[in-house]
């Protein structure tokens, strides 16, 4: 059965190079204090400054071609790259989703002028996105959605409400996942996907707190939004082939189990060697997930979109955060406290605050189970 078939990848050892040139700039971003080491901070950690730094140095856009301002490294250096920042806790949320699913889904569908338009910018740290696909009371539902699209001179008129949409409020441009036709017997027909460039004066985004207070979630309102046609991204009523495409993307790469991982490095170093069976059971389970996301990364570098797949790690991934989180607690005893000055107190109430967000984000867990299950005829 194809959802089995998630063969191991090796990294080729030039790559080694390139993980060791990322380590060394990020250890002098931390010890200048340009950046901190930070749970979440794909999620929450927004410096548009620290993603020019990396679009300096060819480190975004990496499986772009190089005449749209890429270097086209491929995904598996695009994921040591990320690997390593995640590592590391480091700000990478303004170009996370631009990078991550957005000008790969660019690269796919879009037009020359769309390509040009766009990719250079990303690649460069330059133009940030967010994803319009969720909403309200459909939650993970992405075939349900209500968000509709209508044909006029020279364009279309899009309204309906987004949810949980990530950096909306500082993004430059949005992609959305719209109904163009009527509902059918088939879900998922009659789907399409634009982009909107923001700020728009008839998109109206509200925000979402976080329970830190932090805003990184909104509610995106389109009241009735003017796309030209030139901002169609695909064709129309494909926008589910395209979407299913970017969650691919979205969900297995190794942000979905390294979210905490900056909470646990650090308890690595304090615990004692008579806790190191529990330790080492964490980690041999992140290593496995480490395992199943690069085979991912090897199936997207072959130009496959295995989102069967993704869904299955996306599941385990953000389950196993809240197993650091619980496991750190546990055994180093230490009081979370986001206003300490000490870094494992800090870190633990990070990861304890944004853990309820770990299995909703990029799909509920439930819905993702019900993905796998259909592919393997159990539903």
């Amino acid at each position: 059965m194809d959802f089995w078939n998630l063969e191991p990848v090796a990294l080729p050892a030039e790559l080694d190079v390139l993980r060791a040139d990322v380590r060394a700039f990020l250890r002098d971003e931390l010890s200048a204090g340009r950046i901190e080491s930070r749970c979440d901070q794909w999620l929450g950690g927004w410096d548009g400054g620290f993603s020019g730094r990396l679009g300096e140095r060819g480190w975004l856009g990496m499986a772009f071609p190089e005449r749209y301002g890429g270097t086209a490294a491929g995904a598996l250096a695009r994921f040591v790259v990320t690997e390593e920042l995640l590592a590391a806790g480091a700000p990478v949320a303004a170009h996370w989703i631009a990078d991550r699913q957005s000008g790969p889904s660019l690269l796919r569908f879009g037009t020359e002028e769309q390509k040009h338009a766009f990719l250079p910018r990303i690649a460069r740290g330059e133009c940030f996105f967010a994803a319009g696909m969720s909403e309200p009371d459909t939650g993970s539902d992405l075939a349900s959605v209500r968000a509709r699209g209508t044909r006029v001179d020279g364009g279309w008129r899009l309204a309906g409400t987004k949810v949980w949409t990530s950096g909306a409020h500082r993004a430059h441009a949005m992609i959305v996942l719209v109904r163009t036709e009527p509902r059918t017997a088939d879900r998922h027909a009659g789907l399409s996907q634009f982009i909107v460039e923001l700020p728009h004066p008839d998109v109206h985004v509200r925000p979402i707190r976080l329970l830190t207070g932090e805003h990184h979630f909104n509610e995106v309102v389109l009241d009735e939004v003017f796309v030209p046609d030139a901002r169609v991204l695909g064709e129309p009523g494909s926008g589910w082939h395209q979407v299913t495409g970017e969650l691919a993307m979205e969900r297995s790469g190794p942000e979905r189990f390294l979210s905490t991982f900056p909470l646990l490095s650090l308890a690595v170093e304090r615990l004692r060697d008579h806790e190191a069976s529990r330790v080492g059971a964490v980690v041999a389970r992140m290593w496995a997930l480490r395992q199943a996301s690069l085979a991912v990364a090897g199936r997207l570098e072959a130009g496959a979109a295995p989102a069967v797949q993704a869904a299955a790690i996306k599941d385990l991934g953000t389950r196993f955060e809240s197993v650091v989180t619980d496991t750190v607690r546990l055994l180093t005893r230490a009081v979370p406290d986001p206003g300490s000055d000490r870094p494992l107190p800090r870190l633990l109430a990070e990861a304890i605050l944004h853990s309820p967000g770990f299995t909703l984000r990029g799909g509920t867990n439930e819905i993702l189970r019900g993905v796998v299950a259909k592919e393997l005829g159990t539903r």
